[in-house]
């Protein structure tokens, strides 16, 4: 038996002995910064699912990729989980930490090393902003399309980790759509770069097959992305309704009309009196709905474009459709939506986001599903989500300092995600698994698929130390729910298990 570890309890990960691992970390990495005391590890014990919480055994803060190498390579010898965190803005738990491993911070790693705008790429370190990739670019007339709500905050490397999409990515894609090459160090320490300079590299595409796998595989030490160049022209079009359907409705009726908006967004009247109250956007505050559609490109092909959304949108029952006059009242519109989250906390003690894809032709559907769960679980939910392809975000408003509540928020959420699997969706469309999701897993993938992304887990981490207990839930797990073969809604879903 290792030395760093006591007894193993009930099946459960061994307890490390902290002090001795303390002292071989200083040993081998004397210059690494590491946090023990109780009150440096506090900060870190969630991520921005603040409902899980764990105080890790460690935390460490590197400055370099060699202290990265050494670190993994000495938790791999001996048999220590590691856990991989960039900025802590992730809404799935998947940065959350273990009582018995160490939390990897990368968020130091921040420099971006190259922009270049003939190759139209840039290469960043996995620390680095999604917004000050833009910004770097931006004096030559470029962009980094995936656009999450927190991108003023979230890091490339968590983006990397989770497949994060935006509310741009419907016409230009998630973060795997705007990938070159990502460099990355296994539990062993070792190298490899997944992808290419190139367009396209030969033999399995690994790249796409790392990107959202929620830092199980390895760590992102470099990320070689796509820039696009900035549309000549982008307008906004505000389209108001006196209901949910309707809405739903013509967000179908839009993509069967052969457009392709660069955005197309929608809010129920709740998350719009919120943003409204918080942003002062210019929200129609009586409105039922609303959908924000973005058009870019040249400007006759907008131009167009605006007038074929507007025919759509009031044949589809719009009792209102305004464009932005300018490009301060377009910043105004998406404002609103980019700020929808942090406004509907201002109107809850608490709040439970969900995310979950769902085809376009159920939107209708789905929405009242969701009106009925509410309902029947006495909670409200304000929708607000990308509805352009279907990843749904439903605010689930609740008070944690109520009894019972926060179980009643899970259990509600767990039933929203158990439709969107009914009427042929997925669990998450950007925020990942994590620990939130896990059990959920077992509603959407059956034995034989769940032993398949075991098998790969196995393939780049044979001792499981990376990330454990996040993402793949296990056979038996699957088994003590009775949801191993649960397919597309037909069984009752658990209530989320508390970690």
């Amino acid at each position: 038996m290792n030395i760093l570890y006591d007894e193993r309890v009930d099946g459960a990960l061994p307890r490390v002995d902290k002090a001795l691992l303390l002292d071989r970390l200083r040993a081998a990495l004397p210059d690494l910064e590491i946090l023990h005391t109780l009150e440096d590890l506090r900060p870190y014990e969630c991520d921005g699912l603040s409902a899980y919480r764990v105080v890790p055994l460690l935390v460490v803060l590197p400055e370099r990729i060699e202290q990265v190498q050494a670190l993994l390579k000495l938790c791999h010898g001996l048999n220590v989980p590691v856990v991989a965190r960039g900025a802590g803005t992730g809404l799935s738990g998947g940065a959350l930490p273990l009582e018995q491993g160490i939390l990897l911070v990368m968020a130091r790693f921040n420099r971006i090393l190259e922009v270049n705008p003939e190759g139209r790429f840039a290469r960043v370190q996995p620390g680095v902003r999604n917004l000050a990739i833009s910004q770097a670019a931006a004096p030559h007339g470029l962009y980094y399309a995936p656009d999450p709500s927190s991108q003023i905050a979230c890091s490339i490397g968590g983006n990397v980790a989770e497949n994060a999409g935006g509310v741009h990515c419907l016409k230009y894609g998630l973060t795997v759509h705007n990938l070159l090459k990502v460099e990355i160090l296994t539990i062993e320490g070792e190298c490899m770069t997944l992808g290419s300079d190139a367009f396209d590299a030969p033999g399995f595409d690994l790249l796409a097959l790392f990107t959202g796998s929620e830092g199980m595989l390895g760590v992102v030490t470099e990320v070689t992305v796509k820039l696009l160049p900035k549309p000549q022209v982008a307008r906004v079009l505000l389209a108001s309704f006196d209901s949910v359907e309707k809405a739903g409705r013509a967000v179908a009726d839009i993509i069967s009309a052969g457009i392709i908006p660069g955005g197309l967004e929608m809010m129920d009247n709740l998350s719009i009196r919120a943003a409204e109250d918080f942003i002062h956007a210019g929200y129609p505050v009586d409105a039922a709905a609303i959908l924000l559609c973005e058009l870019d490109g040249v400007e006759a092909d907008v131009q167009d474009d605006c007038e074929r959304v507007d025919n759509v949108l009031r044949a589809a029952g719009a009792t209102d459709v305004r464009l932005a006059c300018d490009e301060a009242e377009r910043a105004r519109f998406w404002a609103g939506r980019k700020n929808a989250f942090p406004a509907v906390g201002r109107i809850s003690p608490d709040y439970y986001c969900m995310d979950g894809t769902i085809p376009r032709r159920a939107l209708p559907e789905v929405l009242n599903g969701i009106t009925a769960l509410s309902e029947e679980f006495g909670l409200r939910v304000a929708n607000v989500f990308h509805a352009g392809d279907g990843n749904m975000h439903p605010l689930i408003l609740f008070d944690a300092n109520q009894p019972g509540e926060l179980e009643r928020a899970e259990a509600l959420g767990a039933r929203i995600l158990e439709l969107c699997v009914a009427v042929g969706g997925s669990i998450t469309g950007e925020h990942g698994v994590g620990r939130e999701k896990i059990n959920a897993m077992c509603a959407q993938f059956n034995s034989d698929e769940l032993t398949l992304f075991h098998a790969v887990k196995h393939a780049f981490d044979p001792q499981g130390l990376l990330n454990p207990g996040k993402n793949i839930p296990t056979l038996h797990r699957c088994a003590e729910f009775g949801s191993m073969h649960v397919h597309h809604g037909q069984l009752p879903f658990p209530e989320l298990e508390r970690f």
